[in-house]
């Protein structure tokens, strides 16, 4: 096999996206991405993310594979003694045509695999990693055919069981929840429109999210077992359960997928880079899907990588290593920042103390008394630095 300048393992979308920018950055690149199951789930992206997909031509015109989202109405559905009020966050208010744009990960998929196969020197083998070890020019990486490949640069975004992270050393921190989620794909009689619609309930989100027409997707985060006796319900009876839990608002409601429930868990890094390896995607960080963080921060993970290589001097010795550890540095207030906030938001919602509970419903009431304080909140959520 003809030498490599880069190695990126995983093939999911932040993989896909990490090869993609590698190999703009002139490196000759592998991207290791043996076929996984197909991924029926959607994804929000917010509008910096959507700016850089563009920018990076991963994606052309959203709206042929996407469904704006211009708000976003957090309903207070607890029974508590403090409740917080009904709040609408919209789009316009900040002067934004959408807030983001909810794809099918199906079709982003697509685009981006159009992307990869666009670049002469980016090679894909469909072959899993065996083994990783530290050699003297960078990293070997024994692979699934008996063959290795050596690199000085490693990339990983092969998930959260992420071998990469294991065998480089990053040292990570792993928090399991009795709250599972889950999701489908539903048919509403009245349309959502561009909202999306969270019911806040006391062991998680109800979120119905607008994919177009009257069709809606679900996150539905709960104790596992209460999930577990849903299933257990049926075609009829989780159609129940869904139009009682989002308060008839919508009408009745079609299932048009089987639900599929998630174990819920979070993960986090001390470094993102180190030694000529950098983590992105699910490698580096895990969290509940609340605030739609999760590939919106792997994606500012790959327009870091892309800017720490913009930088580097890749006729240099040593520059692998010296790029791993300008990437990290170029994260890590990204990563300790949204790490606190989703965790922060997660408890919030689950605990029972009333202090706690006050704080939320104060918070809220001043998000939706004070314009300044919402327009910083869509900041924050939009992942704008």
């Amino acid at each position: 096999m003809s030498p490599a300048q880069a190695i990126v393992v995983g093939g999911g979308l932040a993989g896909i996206a990490a090869a993609v920018a590698v190999a703009k950055a002139g490196l000759e690149t592998v991207h290791l991405a043996p076929k996984g199951p197909t991924d029926r789930r959607t994804s929000a992206l917010m509008l910096p993310s959507v700016e850089y997909l563009r920018s990076a031509e991963l994606v052309g015109d959203p709206a042929e594979i996407g469904q704006p989202l211009t708000q976003i109405r957090i309903i207070d559905a607890t029974s508590r003694l403090i409740r917080a009020p009904e709040t609408l966050f919209d789009s316009e208010e900040a002067g934004l045509p959408a807030f983001g744009w909810n794809f099918p990960n199906v079709k982003l998929l697509e685009s981006f695999e159009a992307a990869r196969a666009g670049l002469a020197n980016l090679r894909t083998l469909e072959l899993a990693v065996t083994g990783l070890e530290r050699v003297a020019d960078g990293w070997r990486v024994d692979l699934s055919d008996g063959t290795s490949i050596t690199a000085p640069l490693l990339i990983g975004s092969d998930g959260k069981k992420s071998l990469v992270r294991v065998a480089a050393g990053f040292r990570a921190r792993e928090n399991g929840f009795t709250e599972s989620a889950l999701v489908c794909d539903l048919e509403l009689t009245r349309p959502l429109g561009g909202a999306s619609v969270e019911f806040h309930y006391p062991r998680g989100p109800f979120t119905l999210v607008p994919a177009g027409g009257r069709k809606a997707n679900l996150v539905w985060i709960d104790d596992r077992e209460v999930l577990k006796a849903a299933q257990a319900e049926g075609l009829e009876g989780l159609r129940r359960i869904f139009v009682e839990k989002s308060q008839h608002l919508f009408g009745d409601i079609k299932l048009l997928t089987p639900a599929h429930m998630f174990l819920l868990s979070s993960l986090s890094v001390d470094e993102a880079g180190h030694d000529g390896v950098v983590l992105a995607g699910e490698a580096a960080h895990a969290f509940p899907p609340i605030g739609a963080q999760g590939l919106n921060l792997g994606l500012r993970d790959v327009a870091d990588l892309s800017a720490a290589l913009a930088d580097a001097d890749l006729s240099s010795p040593g520059w692998a290593v010296k790029a791993s550890e300008d990437y990290s540095r170029r994260r890590a207030a990204d990563l300790g920042r949204t790490g606190a906030m989703v965790d922060t938001l997660f408890r919030s919602l689950l605990t029972d103390l009333l202090p706690a509970q006050a704080m939320r419903a104060g918070g809220l009431w001043a998000l939706k008394l004070s314009p300044q304080l919402r327009t910083q909140a869509f900041s924050v959520g939009m992942g704008v630095r």
